[in-house]
């Protein structure tokens, strides 16, 4: 069986900083584009940044600069840090791991969410 667990979550004051962390069982992260998607209420799901199986990695528009994603293959696990948050950082961020196989089966998994709220 595949999870994955988001933690690091919490309420942070704007400028502040927090790194979130995905562990992951049933998959091997270094074989996987892992990802970090964030969601806010009456939002769209939004990219935040991903890593590829080579290191690769890419963000979105907002939060380049800001955070940085990395992979820990001895933990078998995604962190994603963040600085200089902002109050239209606060939403629910998902870690999610993809993989199109050489049969072209997709793998496509999603953890539940750690919520953040940037907050004075």
């Amino acid at each position: 069986q595949v999870q994955l667990v988001e933690s690091g979550g919490g309420l942070v004051q704007p400028g502040g900083s927090l790194r979130l962390s995905c562990a992951a069982s049933g998959v091997i992260v270094s074989l996987y584009v892992m990802g970090w998607y964030r969601q806010a209420p009456g939002k769209q799901r939004e990219l935040v940044a991903t890593i590829t199986s080579s290191g690769n990695t890419n963000y979105g528009d907002f939060v380049k600069g800001r955070f940085t994603i990395s992979r820990d293959n001895a933990e078998n696990t995604v962190d994603l840090e963040m600085m200089s948050l902002k109050p239209e950082d606060t939403a629910v961020y998902v870690c999610n791991a993809y993989k199109l196989g050489w049969d072209f089966v997709p793998e496509d998994y999603w953890g539940q969410g750690t919520q953040v709220t940037v907050s004075s």
